[in-house]
């Protein structure tokens, strides 16, 4: 089937009463089940699980969609988080989980097993489904991606002829630091970084202590740290202005300004929705921490414009309560 345009939808964290209003808003429209529009699909830009209060519901409506043809979705880093929790593999004669089970970990999946708790099987569907899901989406018109759009990466996947996490082989090293593998997730799936200047720490909105942070891969010509930061939480100060030296420069990317537009969320953003760039939007607007979940209509144009966003405020009771630790 053709479609007239494209409704790109950024973090849902399982906001899913939130998500119905939005495709309402966007013209869909509920027929034996499945949220379909006329002329239009939806993409999801990953990220469907944890933190929220509905996270079951929301996957199900997704997946729903994805199946009949109405949506595509791609992997975001909690779907690839909750894959790795929860494959066990052996090692030297021993049982052992891709992610290890340690505090951190089980606090940012913990609202899904809980909310999943009474459906096991229902679980290990979504666990297959996730495999399948593509680490990238790619098109006449648009590129989509969770976090960072690396070209060389993705060269590399499309010559070796892989897009998900369906071969065993390729899950299993995606968590074995220094692999092309682990590359390609952390890159695709987390975006890039840098580490603070001098060996500093920070502390971070979510209570971590943190030696990287979060950088821009469109910046032009940058010359400081405060010229890359992409984070919710800014450097301090004495840090920002600290000049990039060459290694750090050599570590950034840059997505140009001739290439497609591109779309990508895991950032947590905030304020009225807009393109970073003309030709990348950040679709995060921080839905379940009562932010905005947002879309962006696509209709095939090569600069992003303002008015084709979408965003519905997150309703009372379909994020996290006032004073909850967001991870």
């Amino acid at each position: 089937m053709s479609f007239q345009g494209y409704d790109l939808i950024g973090d849902v964290h399982g906001s899913a009463r939130t998500l119905e209003r939005l495709l309402q808003q966007l013209g869909y429209s509920l027929v034996k089940g499945v949220y379909r529009h006329p002329r239009r699909q939806a993409v999801f830009i990953g990220d469907i699980v944890d933190r929220g209060p509905r996270i079951r519901e929301a996957l199900h409506l997704v997946r729903n969609m994805v199946l009949a043809g109405s949506a595509q979705m791609v992997i975001g880093n909690h779907e690839y988080n909750c894959l790795t929790y929860c494959t066990e593999v052996e090692v030297a004669g021993r049982h052992r989980y891709l992610r290890p089970h340690d505090p951190r970990h089980e606090r940012q999946i913990r609202e899904t097993l809980e909310q999943f708790a009474p459906y096991p099987q229902e679980w290990q569907d979504f666990l297959q489904w996730f495999r399948e899901l593509p680490l990238y989406l790619e098109t006449p018109l648009f590129r989509a991606v969770h976090a960072c759009w690396d070209g060389a990466i993705i060269e590399r996947l499309k010559r070796e002829g892989v897009r998900d996490f369906s071969d065993d082989g390729f899950l299993r090293r995606s968590v074995e630091r220094g692999t092309f593998e682990w590359q390609a997730a952390d890159r695709l799936l987390r975006g890039t970084y840098l580490p603070l200047p001098n060996g500093e720490e920070m502390t971070s909105a979510d209570g971590y202590r943190r030696r990287v942070f979060r950088t821009k891969f469109w910046a032009d010509e940058p010359q400081t740290h405060a010229d890359v930061v992409f984070q919710p939480d800014p450097l301090p100060a004495h840090l920002a202005g600290v000049p990039l030296g060459p290694a750090e420069k050599a570590r950034l990317l840059h997505y140009g300004a001739d290439q497609r537009p591109l779309f990508i969320g895991h950032y947590w953003r905030e304020g009225e929705p807009a393109p970073i760039t003309p030709n990348i939007a950040c679709l995060d607007y921080s839905a379940v921490k009562y932010g905005k979940l947002v879309a962006y209509r696509m209709d095939g144009e090569s600069r992003l414009q303002p008015e084709h966003f979408v965003a519905v405020e997150v309703e009372p009771g379909d994020g996290v309560q006032d004073g909850d630790t967001v991870y």
